[in-house]
């Protein structure tokens, strides 16, 4: 999506589930969706917010870790299907980012889940404000 474009729409994501997602029944063990989340985030980073998530957190020093979530597992998932992610934003504060991130595979829902991410200093772990320019970019998807 292009960062002049201020039309509110969520960022999407398609993840293949991999046999290192699985337990051996070949069904996403429950923990393996939180990396799924990590990696949903980063390119929301990367392609959606047009922020490097590597520089940010090699150059810069800054992370995003996670402070809470709530997690719902609605069905389950297989090896070999392709999940679509839906990252929406719920909220923005000074520090921190409510997100909404929805898991679906032909429009089943699989998971869904409430993240609360925070801006966080890695020389100080301690929050850190959102740049005006990073907020601004946040802000497209509220939805």
């Amino acid at each position: 999506m292009p960062v002049g474009d201020e039309t509110p729409i969520p960022f999407i994501a398609e993840k293949q589930i991999r046999f290192h997602h699985c337990d051996p029944a070949g069904i996403v063990f429950f923990p393996q969706y939180f990396v799924l989340f990590n990696e949903v985030i980063e390119d929301w980073y990367t392609f959606g917010l047009d922020t490097s998530f590597v520089e940010q957190i090699t150059k810069d020093r800054v992370s995003t870790p996670l402070a809470k979530v709530s997690c719902e597992f609605l069905a389950p998932s297989r090896i070999g299907e392709i999940i679509r992610m839906t990252l929406s934003v719920k909220s923005v504060g000074r520090t921190s980012v409510t997100l909404q991130i929805e898991g679906s595979c032909d429009e089943e829902a699989r998971v869904r889940a409430e993240l609360v991410a925070v801006n966080a200093s890695l020389e100080t772990l301690r929050p850190l404000p959102f740049s005006d320019q990073v907020r601004d970019r946040i802000q497209r998807f509220i939805v």
